[in-house]
């Protein structure tokens, strides 16, 4: 909402200083982004006379002019001079006094004024009309000052056009500050001051005739429309806005085209009703009237749009229809080419109404269309005003443009809305504020909201009954009087205090610290912390290949932000591999990222899906860039495998293995490259290499490793302490075992397999080498070597001790993995 101060002062008294108030307004929860100066567009733009006007030498509409800009130009030795300018203007005569644009000068549009060449004459400048100067629609002429206008004044000064504009970024729940009027009654609160708002009244009607006999309103389907009003004008004369109407237009962030639309479009500024203007000679005519019909749109009926765009609508859409068949307009959002105002419009239909804010919402979002109507109709327009701000308007069209309105206006109103009575509780402000806020200003602060307040007594204490005003939508609850009470006071004077509760110590819990120290893991593994949306796509589970078994229905969202987002997600992982190939278009390929957040799983016949809480990571590229001595390594399963070892070892999880990915459950991950996470009988997650074709459908080029671990689980087998074991003070024995497998036999199943065969004695495995040799191991086999150390905690081991415990290790393992000792 772009706030013009010159606009503002008009409606109530403001402080001197712009920024003073930009602060207040922040203070109370209205941000301001920025603060502008409207007449800085005129640079370089000055006032100017006439001196001489000749015809161009090789020209027949167009002048070579002598202009008088005073000192802003001087010769070359220090005295004023004439510009030549070259002008294809009609309306001026020599002595004429007119608005120059001086070389370097940037006018509205982005237009640039510069020393050019004219079919042979040299032009200094540009003669301007109102509308180059975005001050009015009037191009067809440059413009005309009074005679006793000064030469060489920078023309901000002279129009008094320099103005101060906030930027305030409005909240969805602040509708009523999307106008000058919400505006206003907003500073009065703030500062405690009288607004001073005159509206224009309608000064004449014509009697002769009532609104009736011309146009018949119905409503077709009041769910989308709660309130239609309209009003007829007669003889309006389209051209361009008075000043005063064109420049509040500008500075409101609009450009002037007419008379008739910058009037709608100012008082939809002013007080934050849209309205639309039809012309009354493009509607059918039947039985002497235009009937106006508001109905449903129908699936795949077409509409152009004010844009010159050609619309698909669905049965969700509202149109207003002409005799109920033709859509003249796209409700709440933008009007049809059909029935638009155009230098032939004589006859106009003035709307004013109120629409589903739900409906025009996703109107607005699905077709990529949005205006300044339907952003104050999105967040709910007071339906009370209509008739209001359609006399306004009217009022207006008198004045402007010199129409006749029509006695009378149509007014279709199905359900008034009621007003509801809250009840305020004194004690109840003190104690929720925890300041001590009188009375007074609980009473004096709401009614300069518009709030309407009674005060009372009950068992001694102020109580205040309060109806809210109908601009107010968000007031319903003691709470909420509650909250406006506490922003205009001021949050800042609240003093810090150490809440009263008994017998209880502040400090995180449990499950908080742990998942702290799970953050903590992975960012000592090298790994970045982020979020994506908790929003998904319909086919995101497809598009990774992930199986939707086990995951529950998908949960679809009534009102998603985003058409792409429609569903809550089930999975991290697509959220993840999209950030990844968005670091990788933008030339960021190592990407190592982990992620908790919460995981959303319908169920049949349940109002609320069960939520889960998963731990995700992605690796890409490589640890580290390519250095003189640091070649480029590929991360590859491995290095994600180690991350969740880490991540394990240091949460002491025991009993920690990993068995073989396979089948369609695990389609996403790359076959061989893959492997389930678990921890004794619990299955925590999964770890493996992105299959190829994932990658290829998120557009990703390098390997990702990725892994998904659920913290549900990795939280119940987590340990806070480990049971302390004492350092053996005897020695170790080595010994190498070499044993030659199948190839399917895997280093997590013999691994094991030793460690249980070698019972107490055996105090670590690893393994160092695995060699392949057909001639020499055989063909399909491979031979893994492993260093086992053996160790007593209570005496030295003996050779024959150790050469006993390790044959039978041998023997036990040999026989069940079907292999043999590689000699």
């Amino acid at each position: 909402m772009k706030v013009s101060y010159n606009w503002l002062k008009t409606l109530i008294d403001v402080p001197e200083s712009p920024e003073e108030l930009s602060a207040e307004l922040i203070r109370t929860g209205t941000e301001v982004e920025s603060i502008d100066t409207v007449g800085e567009a005129f640079d370089h733009v000055v006032t100017a006379r006439v001196v001489s006007k000749e015809p161009h030498p090789d020209s027949d509409h167009m002048w070579v002019c002598k202009v008088d800009v005073g000192r802003c130009n001087l010769g070359e030795d220090g005295e004023p001079e004439p510009l030549t300018i070259v002008c294809g203007a009609q309306n001026f005569e020599q002595g004429d006094h007119i608005v120059t644009a001086l070389v370097g000068a940037e006018l509205p549009g982005g237009v640039k004024i510069k020393k050019s060449k004219l079919r042979g004459v040299v032009s200094c400048g540009m003669n301007c009309s109102a509308r180059e100067l975005g001050l009015s629609g009037d191009h067809s002429g440059i413009m005309i000052l009074p005679e006793d206008a000064p030469v060489g004044v920078p023309f901000a000064e002279y129009h008094g056009s320099s103005d101060t504009v906030l930027d305030c970024e409005i909240t969805p729940n602040r509708p009523d500050c999307l106008s000058m009027v919400g505006i206003a009654r907003e500073v009065g609160a703030i500062f405690d001051r009288d607004t001073h708002i005159e509206l224009p009244q309608i000064q004449r009607e014509d009697t002769s005739v009532h609104v009736d006999d011309i146009v018949d309103v119905r409503i077709a389907d009041p769910e989308l429309c709660s309130r239609y009003t309209a009003r007829v004008v007669r003889g309006v004369k389209i051209g361009p806005s008075p000043a005063w109407l064109a420049e509040r237009v500008t500075a409101a962030g609009m450009r002037p085209i007419n008379n008739v639309v910058d009037v709608t479009n100012y008082v939809m500024m002013l007080t934050g009703q849209p309205l639309h203007a039809f012309d009354l000679g493009k509607l059918t005519e039947r039985d002497g009237r235009r009937h106006v019909v508001v109905r449903a749109a129908c699936d795949g009926e077409q509409i152009v749009t004010l844009d010159g765009q050609e619309r698909e609508l669905s049965s969700d859409m509202c149109v207003i229809t002409d005799d109920g068949n033709r859509p003249v307009c796209l409700a709440g959002v933008m009007g049809s080419l059909d029935s638009e105002i155009d230098d032939t419009t004589h006859d106009v239909l003035l709307e004013a109404a109120c629409f589903d804010s739900s409906h025009i919402s996703r109107t607005s979002r699905d077709l990529a269309l949005i205006s300044e109507a339907s952003i104050r109709y999105e967040r709910q327009v007071d339906r009370t005003r209509c008739d209001q701000v359609s006399a306004i308007a009217a009022a207006l069209f008198e004045e402007c443009c010199g129409a006749t309105v029509i006695s009378g206006a149509i007014d279709v109103y199905p359900s008034p809305i009621e007003l509801p009575e809250l009840t305020l509780r004194q004690s109840r402000v003190e104690l929720i504020c925890g300041a001590p806020i009188e009375p007074e200003f609980v009473e004096r602060s709401l009614t300069r909201l518009g709030c309407a307040v009674e005060r009372a007594e009950a068992d001694g204490e102020p109580v205040f009954r309060v109806v809210p005003p109908t601009f107010r939508p968000d007031l319903e609850r003691e709470i909420d009087l509650i909250e406006e009470v506490l922003r205009l006071w001021g949050m800042g004077r609240v003093e810090a205090t150490i809440p009263a509760a008994r017998n209880h110590i502040g400090g995180l819990t449990h499950d908080q610290r742990l998942l702290r120290r799970i953050g903590s893991i992975m960012r000592s593994c090298g790994l970045n912390e982020t979020t994506t949306y908790s929003f998904a796509a319909p086919g995101d589970l497809e598009r990774t290949r992930m199986s939707a078994e086990g995951r529950g229905l998908p949960v679809v969202l009534m009102n998603p932000l985003v058409a792409e987002q429609t569903e809550m997600r089930r999975s991290l992982l697509p959220g993840l591999l999209q950030s990844v190939a968005y670091n990788g278009a933008h030339g960021t390929a190592n990407v190592h990222l982990y992620e908790m957040g919460t995981l959303f799983c319908g169920r049949e016949h349940a109002s609320l899906p069960k939520e889960r809480h998963a731990l995700a990571g992605v690796l890409s590229g490589a640890w580290g860039d390519v250095t003189w001595n640091q070649k480029y390594k590929p991360l590859r399963f491995f290095d994600g495998k180690g991350v969740v070892e880490e991540l394990l070892s240091q949460l002491r999880v025991e009993k920690v293995r990993f068995r073989p990915a396979e089948g369609e459950r695990f389609a996403f991950l790359q076959p061989g490259r893959g492997a389930e996470v678990l921890a004794g009988g619990v299955e925590l997650g999964w770890v493996g290499e992105i299959h190829p074709a994932v990658r290829e459908a998120y557009d990703i080029a390098l390997p990702v490793v990725a892994f998904e671990l659920s913290l549900e689980a990795l939280m119940k087998c987590a340990r806070d302490q480990q049971a302390y074991q004492d350092f053996s003070m005897f020695p170790s024995v080595d010994v190498d075992l070499a044993i030659v497998v199948d190839e399917a036999v895997t280093y997590e199943d013999l691994e094991r397999r030793l460690r249980s065969a070698g019972g107490k004695l055996l105090r670590d495995v690893r393994l160092f080498d695995v060699y392949r040799d057909e001639e020499r191991v055989g063909a399909g086999k491979k031979s893994m070597a492993f260093a086992l150390t053996y160790r007593a905690d209570d005496h030295t081991l003996t050779s024959e001790e150790v050469e006993r415990v390790h044959q039978k290790l041998v023997a036990k393992v040999t026989k069940a993995v079907g292999g043999e000792v590689r000699g």
